[in-house]
């Protein structure tokens, strides 16, 4: 078990995960179509994508908070 102070971490990274296996594989399908070649150029889309996901959860997570806490009442 990972401490506490990992979880926010730990949830980008198994987030963007997921979101880069449901998106890569949608923008491949979409881009080439279900045929030979499919799973292997998934698999490379996939790996491209997840890092740039984990890149961009990191960044955007911060800058998402500010900008919902503008339109969250603090009542």
């Amino acid at each position: 078990m990972l401490p506490k102070k990992f979880s926010q971490p730990m949830f980008l990274i198994i987030m963007s995960f997921g979101m880069s296996i449901i998106m890569s594989c949608v923008v491949t399908l979409v881009n080439t179509g279900f045929n030979d070649g499919f799973f292997d150029r998934y698999f490379n889309a996939f790996t491209f994508a997840f890092p740039v996901a984990i890149v961009a959860a990191f960044i955007m997570v911060p800058i998402s908070k500010i900008i919902v806490s503008k339109f969250i009442s603090n009542d």
